[in-house]
């Protein structure tokens, strides 16, 4: 297996994917998302981050977290939201995948992929970069044609800060697009 090293940054800013097992496409159906909701409130009152943006997909998810001066273990965060999401979903009847024997030896319920992906965003400028990628990504999967169009994303919120017009990125031509590709081949979707 390949070993993956994490950059841990107390107190720093994280730009993180995380995938359905077998991208099964369930995390926008409202069951699921009440759930998801759930499991991170309990999470954040344990171990409080601030989610600075989140767009939910049916499939994945990718959100940006701060976590609190001294504090750099969003592994144990991830832990906390994928086993209680697991354990609420599939005591309410929701299904999984069939875990493979190494799957299983870990304790893997065929809800989520194992692991996430994790970026250490280190200026404003990667911020900036990773927010817009977050608030393009319904229209990059093809969902819907402006980034407005979707519920579930903090693009809204951000529309209401005044950091995007509400009709930002409808319309790009196929070579504005380009600028999102850099961060969507790093972040392996």
């Amino acid at each position: 297996m390949p070993y993956h090293r994490r950059f841990y940054l107390p107190g720093g800013s994280f730009f993180f994917t995380v995938v359905t097992d077998r991208r099964r496409r369930f995390l926008t159906d409202a069951h699921a998302r009440e759930l998801l909701r759930k499991a991170i409130q309990l999470c954040r009152a344990e171990r409080p981050f601030r989610i600075l943006a989140m767009v939910l997909l049916p499939d994945h998810l990718h959100t940006i977290w701060t976590l609190p001066p001294g504090d750099s273990d969003y592994s144990a965060r991830w832990g906390i939201i994928k086993a209680t999401f697991t354990k609420a979903w599939l005591s309410a009847g929701g299904s999984a995948t069939k875990p493979s024997a190494a799957r299983l030896k870990e304790r893997r319920q065929g809800v989520w992929q194992p692991r996430f992906w994790e970026h250490t965003l280190r200026d404003e400028t990667d911020l900036e970069r990773h927010l817009d990628y977050i608030h393009y990504n319904p229209v990059k999967h093809g969902l819907v044609r402006c980034p407005y169009e979707w519920p579930w994303s903090s693009f809204h919120r951000w529309v209401r800060f005044g950091q995007y017009e509400p009709n930002w990125a409808c319309g790009l031509h196929e070579a504005e697009r380009f600028k999102f590709d850099d961060i969507a081949n790093s972040v392996g979707e």
